[in-house]
């Protein structure tokens, strides 16, 4: 049996902004471990470095991502707005690939009640 996890992605434009697109990491039933039930497993690629962040406040300036990297939420709400001005808002178990390291890039605000808690994973 098989699932997908959707997610998004932020990424870069040829004219130095940014821009969502829809994405979906494949997941498939396993067995991670003797006596746990099958779960259901999608890899993520990932290297060395991953930081938990927490933040009362996380408004900032527009800004490029400083390297490709996920964005595990796990606490709060972010908005996102790219450089069309579209936004979206992402919450506790939502998951975000951030690759858009050049140009003008993305607004992030921070939503709802404090703290903000996320992992930031680096991309392979």
């Amino acid at each position: 049996m098989s699932d997908v996890k959707r997610y998004t992605r932020i990424v870069g434009t040829g004219d130095g902004g940014s821009k969502f697109e829809d994405a979906e990491i494949h997941l498939t039933e396993q067995q991670v471990a003797d006596g746990v039930p099958p779960m259901f497993v999608g890899g993520l690629s990932s290297s060395a470095g991953v930081v938990f962040l927490r933040s009362a406040e996380f408004d900032s300036d527009p800004h490029p991502a400083p390297r490709e990297q996920w964005v595990v939420m796990l606490r709060g709400a972010i908005e996102v707005e790219v450089s069309d001005g579209t936004r979206r808002r992402f919450e506790p178990g939502d998951l975000v690939l951030v690759t858009d390291t050049t140009g003008r890039g993305h607004i992030t605000f921070a939503v709802g009640d404090p703290p903000l808690e996320a992992l930031f994973v680096p991309k392979a």
